[in-house]
């Protein structure tokens, strides 16, 4: 079972409600970040989201009022909260107030599927799977990254695509508790060493649409860049399907590099990089088993999310 530790406060959650933090649980390897941003953090936000204190307080003041005033819609107001779909709109209050209904037309849309989405309920996929994994260390721009194996150790017959994606989003949740990665942003690395037609198959029309448009449309955080590496031939047939889904603004930042690694150091530098993909790290040896009590740790924010959205009315 997951432990109740609590390391973070949940957004819109007192202080008082939360257990009392036993960090010597969790390898600090795993841990998520929720410090304030750093101060050269702070310089990014305010180039890259137009972040200052002033609009800061301003756009999360507006966005609260935007939402108090719609009737059927639901999400926590609080600072934190309110900044999650701020950042990745660059404080535009109007452009959040989207992004937030997004986010709950598809959480609406796919309810069936994401239904007793936590740690605990997916935990099979999570301990006795390495489909999905998160570095330890960030790269050189300070972004999480987010490695997804979908070749030959992804089994089908035990992470149905339907389950890869309720890890997907399960992981989003966590990464947008840390205003490190809601400011620096996220970068996925797909490896498809081995991919099988089984594999291929499996990311049909609707995995892929579902997928795609989470990620473009429903996602509140700043997706940087995606690469693709060690595909092989029978990759033709995902990417004919993917590429139909895929719009300007994330084909610009989607890179295919086959085993060339070099070309994806020209992204994510080496020193940031475990051997695996040519590196000078050691070799991956840990995965989203390793990651699973910290995920145990955000319960209560997993459960919170998911009563967000659209207000259902008889």
């Amino acid at each position: 079972m997951c432990t109740k530790t609590m390391l973070i406060r949940v957004p819109g959650e007192s202080e008082s409600h939360t257990s009392a933090p036993q960090m010597e649980q969790i390898d600090r390897r795993f841990r998520l970040e929720n410090e304030p941003i750093t101060a050269d953090t702070k310089l990014i936000a305010e180039r890259e989201l137009r972040e200052t204190d002033e609009r800061a307080n301003q756009a999360i003041n507006e966005l609260r009022t935007m939402l108090r005033e719609q009737h059927k819609l639901y999400f926590d107001d609080s600072d934190e909260m309110l900044r999650v779909f701020l950042r990745p709109t660059k404080y535009y209050p109007d452009s959040a107030m989207e992004l937030m209904k997004r986010v709950a037309d598809f959480k609406e849309k796919h309810i069936e599927l994401l239904r007793n989405l936590s740690a605990e309920s997916d935990k099979k996929a999570l301990v006795e799977n390495k489909v999905v994994n998160v570095l330890v260390n960030r790269d050189q721009k300070g972004r999480r990254v987010l490695v997804v194996n979908i070749g030959k150790n992804w089994d089908v017959k035990k992470v149905k695509s339907e389950q890869l994606f309720r890890l997907f989003y399960l992981i989003h949740l966590a990464a947008m508790m840390e205003p490190e990665t809601q400011v620096r942003g996220v970068v996925v690395l797909l490896d498809f060493e081995g991919l099988s037609l089984s594999q291929a198959w499996a990311m049909d029309l609707t995995f892929s649409s579902r997928l795609l448009t989470f990620i473009q449309s429903a996602m509140p955080l700043r997706l940087k860049e995606v690469h693709i590496v060690r595909e092989p031939g029978v990759f033709k047939l995902v990417w004919g399907i993917f590429q139909s889904f895929v719009n300007q603004k994330l084909s610009a930042r989607l890179h295919r590099h086959g085993s060339n690694f070099k070309a994806l150091h020209e992204f994510i530098d080496p020193a940031h990089l475990p051997a695996d993909y040519g590196g000078s790290l050691p070799k991956i040896d840990y995965s989203s088993k390793d990651w699973y009590p910290t995920l145990c740790t955000i319960d209560s924010h997993i459960k919170a999310w998911m009563n967000y959205g659209n207000v259902k009315t008889e």
